[in-house]
């Protein structure tokens, strides 16, 4: 009939960097955070969980994810590198609150958190 129909169009691109908010040419990096703890009944969509497990996408240096830690209020294990999964390691915070470190969990002496 030589109708052509185009199925695939790319006019907006929606894939952009969590750490620096620009567009990310190609596949995105992706960062997850491990649950912290494991549950034996999923939990009801009324309920929030305390960390949001991701994925998160970034360009690929590290450099992104911590901008991105920095401005979320996560702590960062300078025993550690930024990979593919993150565990979550709660630290004492001001009165009865809660913060968040992320560490890899590969090295085996204390942890080292700093603001990244």
């Amino acid at each position: 009939m030589g109708v052509n129909i185009n199925t695939i169009v790319k006019d907006n691109v929606a894939i952009r960097c969590d750490g620096c908010l620009e567009i990310i040419q190609g596949t995105p990096w992706r960062l997850n955070i491990l649950d912290i703890v494991s549950t034996e009944i999923a939990t009801s969509s009324a309920e929030r969980g305390a960390i949001n497990p991701g994925p998160f996408q970034f360009h690929g240096d590290p450099s992104h994810v911590k901008q991105w830690m920095a401005e979320n209020g996560y702590y960062f294990c300078r025993r550690s590198e930024v990979r593919e999964i993150m565990r979550p390691v709660p630290l004492p915070g001001p009165g009865d609150s809660v913060l968040w470190g992320l560490c890899d969990g590969i090295h085996r002496d204390d942890h080292e958190f700093v603001l990244p």
